[in-house]
């Protein structure tokens, strides 16, 4: 059994991986804006926040960093809500990181601990899309970020990797999206609870299966 950390429970996959983890007989922390249900309050527009609001957490061997967002509504590279975008990139792609620090010594006291962030498979880079141009720019540098965060915590025996979930129906997603949310949720955790050194720096699809970047 894993004390697993899930920002974002709100809704879609992490309501999804809250209540499988849950199913597994994990010992999951959700978190959510106001704290609702039992979860943690956890608001991401701030990264020096971070640390101050998951004070008190206690023991983790896993985090989950699964909380984003897709907006602004203008976000094409000729018409670009540029505020927004700088709250995508926050929220997205620093914000994670806060979130991971933040968490460091719990997941060093850890005998089995790790590190996932959901990514996108619209922040693979030979996609040459101009839709939703400040999401796919977040998710890209989120791969990079958590990359280096992988490389800089190997010596230390933590592996950190991303997870591409694919097209889920949440309300992200749609209701056109091929694949169900309690299913990406379970290979999700699948991934998460068994890395090794060995998966360190690597981005997976929800199957587990390595994916490029």
């Amino acid at each position: 059994m894993a004390r697993i950390l899930i920002t974002g429970s709100t809704r879609g996959i992490g309501a999804a991986l809250l209540a499988e983890a849950t199913a597994m007989g994990h010992d999951p922390v959700g978190t959510t804006r106001d704290g609702r249900g039992g979860t943690v309050a956890l608001t991401l527009d701030d990264p020096d926040t971070v640390a101050a609001q998951l004070d008190g957490i206690g023991p983790l061997d896993i985090l989950i960093n699964n909380a984003g967002v897709i907006t602004p509504e203008r976000q094409s590279p000729l018409d670009m809500d540029f505020g927004g975008f700088a709250h995508t990139l926050t929220v997205n792609t620093i914000t994670p990181l806060a979130v991971a620090q933040a968490v460091l010594p719990q997941l060093r006291a850890s005998a089995a601990p790790g590190s996932v962030t959901i990514s996108s498979q619209m922040a693979y880079m030979r996609y040459r899309k101009a839709d939703r141009i400040a999401y796919r720019a977040s998710k890209s540098a989120v791969n990079k970020v958590m990359q280096g965060l992988a490389t800089a915590l190997e010596p230390e025996g933590i592996p950190v990797a991303l997870v591409d979930p694919g097209w889920v129906r949440t309300d992200m997603g749609g209701a056109e999206a091929d694949l169900g949310a309690h299913e990406v949720a379970r290979g999700i955790l699948a991934v998460a609870t068994g890395l090794t050194l060995e998966d360190t720096g690597k981005f997976f699809q929800h199957t587990g299966a390595e994916r490029p970047f």
